[in-house]
């Protein structure tokens, strides 16, 4: 009988693939626990072969993701799971409390509580944070920043999870885990910590043009903001608000510093890692200590339903934005932060935030990426901290009383009184009990979408365009932030050391982009660079619109001395 991995045997015969002589394969046939993927399908844990590893299982191309996607829950469940206790991404995070207040009614738009009327005031904890590092890396690295504010509204939480950049690197959640993999330090060496100038990185986002958009943002001076006070936030996906009426808007949320946006240079940030691994969360802490406060106004774009389509792209791509000119930001309120926390662990580190923490009024589009953050938050944090009761950490309690049938379960804080952990019950009187979304204070309904279309594991057509925006953000660059760009994309390719790789992003990426920007990173490389764009007339998209000044940093300068 030919030996199973998971013997010692083999059948001795040379073409059995189990058959090994050398000593250094004798000792991996023992441990059989080690794998080389060369060769082999991708497939599942479970040993399905996987056919479209690429999109989520959705209702209609465009329609929302599935929950029998076993595929999409599968991976984003392990990727969830990973590493314990420390987050994923996001790890090195400083928070502080403060509050919002409406500036005037957005009844028009949103039937939440906390737009309702002028001068309300709703409770707020904020954490900012890097992506790629670990709790120990620096602040002033090349990464993202998350930008998560967490609103303790009387109808419940609501979270607005984003970034201080408005697009993403993905489509869709399904790839989510893939980025992160190849982001992260490379898994031999656990190096670089908190950097993307290695060859994994640069290996994934060459092979997937979609992130271009993106990388081109990092690769900017938005990647140093000179102090959490000056960087914008954008909730990144379109979501829904719901009036009154039950009438629907797509809508796009901004956070505009109130300081004015500006930037490190990359020389300053370096020299920083050195003097100072927390220079952004020490200048907000001493900043708030010294009531010099930190304050942003929120901000929507609003999209009828009827305009859903009348963009050159898909309001439901995350690696496009809607540009300013063409949909002006409305501000609706202010947020100021103006208290630090007690306690870093019990504040900062347990918060948990969800884009599936969401009050009436407010609802989700069916964007691919965002409907699977909706099953990630969720998992992750119930590993993160030990279990469904999360909810119950006090920075994570909602002000408003709530009351379920969810009972027990690791960490339970709650005595729950009464026999009934069931709905409907006679035993306790019926409570707790639903309430009508029509009522005053309805419970939570959502939008009435209809939705009839095959099940599919594919994407709109819609989602072909890569590089249009891309062209359009570096547009809209001033020279100076251009010549930043370029030194971005000379240094992070010097320290990738498999040559095709710098050469695929420099001949194949890049040129759609800009052939003057491939060209002097080529030039710096010694590759030379394709004179005009080679992708795909349809992933080279097209944009009524060449260039938006909301884009540029040194564009718009803070206006003031302070």
């Amino acid at each position: 009988m030919a030996g199973s991995p998971y013997t010692e045997g083999n059948s001795g015969d040379p073409n059995d693939t189990d058959f090994k002589t050398d000593e250094h394969s004798k000792s991996e046939r023992l441990e059989h626990y080690r794998s080389d993927a060369k060769g082999h399908d991708l497939r599942t844990n479970q040993g399905v072969r996987i056919a479209d590893n690429h999109n989520s299982l959705k209702a209609g191309e465009r329609g929302p993701t599935l929950m029998e996607d076993f595929i999409l829950r599968e991976k984003l469940n392990h990727f969830d799971h990973e590493r314990i206790p420390e987050r994923i991404v996001h790890a090195r995070g400083a928070a502080a409390h403060g509050y919002f207040e409406a500036y005037d009614s957005a009844a028009q738009y949103s039937k939440a509580a906390l737009f309702s009327e002028a001068g309300k005031k709703t409770p707020v904890f904020t954490r900012f944070s890097t992506v790629q590092g670990s709790r120990g890396s620096n602040d002033t690295v090349r990464d993202v920043r998350g930008f998560a504010v967490k609103f303790y509204t009387e109808e419940g939480n609501w979270d607005l999870v984003g970034n201080d950049m408005p697009v993403f690197f993905m489509q869709d959640a399904s790839k989510f885990p893939d980025f992160v993999h190849a982001v992260k330090p490379e898994p031999h060496n656990e190096i670089p910590q908190g950097q993307s100038a290695h060859d994994t990185l640069w290996d994934f986002v060459s092979l997937f043009p979609e992130s271009a958009h993106m990388v081109l943002w990092t690769m900017s001076d938005r990647a140093f903001p000179r102090h959490f006070r000056n960087m914008e936030g954008f909730g990144v996906h379109s979501f829904r608000l719901i009036d009154r009426q039950g009438t629907s808007r797509f809508v796009k949320f901004h956070w505009k510093p109130l300081a004015g946006t500006c930037s490190l240079i990359w020389d300053e940030a370096q020299k920083l890692w050195g003097r100072d691994p927390d220079f952004n969360r020490r200048a907000m802490w001493e900043d708030i200590e010294n009531g010099d406060f930190l304050e942003w106004e929120l901000g929507i774009q609003v999209v009828e339903e009827q305009d859903e389509h009348s963009f050159d792209f898909d309001i439901l791509d995350a690696t496009k934005l809607i540009p300013e000119e063409q949909v002006p930001v409305i501000p609706i309120g202010k947020m100021v932060l103006n208290r630090n926390p007690d306690n870093y662990f019990a504040e900062t580190e347990q918060v948990a935030f969800s884009p599936g923490h969401v009050v009436p009024g407010i609802d989700f589009s069916n964007d691919p990426l965002l409907q699977g953050r909706l099953f990630s938050y969720l998992d992750t944090q119930m590993l993160r901290l030990s279990g469904p009761n999360f909810h119950e950490i006090p920075i994570n309690r909602p002000v408003c009383p709530f009351h379920n049938n969810q009972r027990d379960a690791p960490h339970r804080q709650t005595i729950n009184k009464g026999q009934a952990s069931y709905e409907p019950n006679s035993i306790d009187d019926g409570w707790p009990r639903q309430t009508p979304a029509a009522a005053e204070n309805g419970g939570y309904e959502s939008h009435h979408e209809r939705i009839d279309a095959h099940k599919v594991r594919a994407r709109s057509e819609s989602f072909g365009d890569h590089y249009s925006q891309a062209r359009l953000f570096w547009n809209s660059q001033t020279d100076v932030e251009k010549e930043h760009i370029i030194a971005a994309y000379t240094f992070e390719l010097s320290k990738v050391k498999r040559p095709y790789i710098r050469e695929r992003q420099i001949k194949e990426i890049l040129p759609n982009i800009d052939p003057e920007l491939a060209r002097r990173v080529g030039e710096n490389h010694g590759i030379q660079a394709p004179s005009s764009p080679v992708a795909p007339e349809g992933e080279l998209g097209r944009s009524s619109q060449e260039s938006s000044e909301a884009l540029s940093l040194m564009a718009r300068l803070p206006g003031n001395i302070k």
